[in-house]
């Protein structure tokens, strides 16, 4: 068993290396594209407004994870399968990428190009925003999709190898696609949304404390301001890892939402001046050191499991 644990941190390692090395593969062969376009399929077989539908949809879709994690890990081991499905499952690279395209846009005072790049980030309706709006859209996105897309997975490939890392994948995905407060999702979406939570909940806050940790002499301050501010966001995990971004830069992130006709009134979060185009590149890098303390923590998984 600790052999196998070295083996699945030394996979999620070299799955996090392959995406920032590579980044995403083309749409038209992306595995999560086609799980995208299988969970659609699926909504469309056994969709109803209730819970219960709901519950039954996000049941066979972690049953299928689940079995394409195990059917890996026995065809080519538990090192190698954690390490594939860690590289599809993480958006690291990517997420840097376009969050720079906004931040870039913005230094150039291309405000209309902002907002379009902006839509790969974020949902919320971004026609009339400034530059400090688009700016804390983009600063909130990379804090929460870096726990998302990158600490969550190597967080549950350290755990439990490629089938968790797919759950939490195929989890994470339907949560984008039905866990919204609408009329149609409402019921629908709600086991999808609370695993969701659930399955973030520890990496979420590893991730707070990973970015406290980059400002070593401001730790306890910024610890602070995620248990002050971070209840205060409507996510129980993102608003721990968006105030964590917000104290360390001494910014501040939060306020009010809009997507289409439904505004969503968030807690302020940190103390800080508001964000300009120029801080965006600063929390990717922020958000890259953070990623690097928990993948460091995989690592120490990986050697001393190897030397008990």
């Amino acid at each position: 068993m600790t052999a196998e644990v070295g083996a699945r941190a030394a996979g999620a390692l070299a799955g996090l290396a392959i995406d920032r090395t590579f980044g995403e593969p083309p749409n038209a062969i992306h595995p999560l594209i086609a799980v995208g376009h299988g969970l659609t399929w699926l909504e469309s077989r056994l969709y109803a407004d209730n819970r219960r539908s709901g519950v039954a949809h996000l049941s066979v879709a972690i049953a299928t994870g689940a079995g394409v994690g195990v059917a890996l890990r026995c065809a080519i081991g538990a090192g190698p399968a954690t390490a594939l499905a860690t590289a599809i499952a993480t958006g690291s690279r990517m997420l840097g990428e376009v969050a720079n395209e906004v931040g870039d846009a913005l230094v150039a005072d291309d405000l209309a190009g902002a907002r379009e790049a902006l839509r790969s980030l974020a949902g919320r309706d971004a026609s009339s925003l400034d530059e400090p709006e688009i700016a804390r859209a983009v600063i909130e996105s990379v804090a929460e999709n870096t726990v998302d897309a990158t600490t969550a997975t190597l967080f549950w490939a350290v755990i439990g190898g490629a089938p968790l890392v797919i759950i939490h994948r195929v989890t994470n995905t339907l949560d984008a696609m039905i866990g919204h407060h609408n009329d149609r999702y409402e019921h629908f979406g709600w086991a999808a949304a609370r695993l969701d939570d659930a399955l973030n909940w520890a990496p979420a806050r590893l991730t707070a404390f990973a970015i406290a940790a980059t400002r070593p002499t401001r730790f306890r301050e910024i610890v602070d301001v995620v248990r002050r501010d971070g209840p205060q966001h409507p996510s129980p995990n993102g608003g721990r890892v968006e105030a964590a971004m917000a104290a360390a830069m001494q910014i501040r992130l939060g306020g009010t939402n809009r997507y289409g006709d439904r505004v969503e009134h968030r807690g302020v979060l940190g103390d800080g001046r508001a964000p300009t185009g120029t801080d965006i590149a600063t929390a990717v890098r922020t958000a890259d050191v953070a990623t690097a303390i928990v993948a460091a923590l995989a690592a120490t998984a990986a050697t001393t499991s190897r030397f008990k």
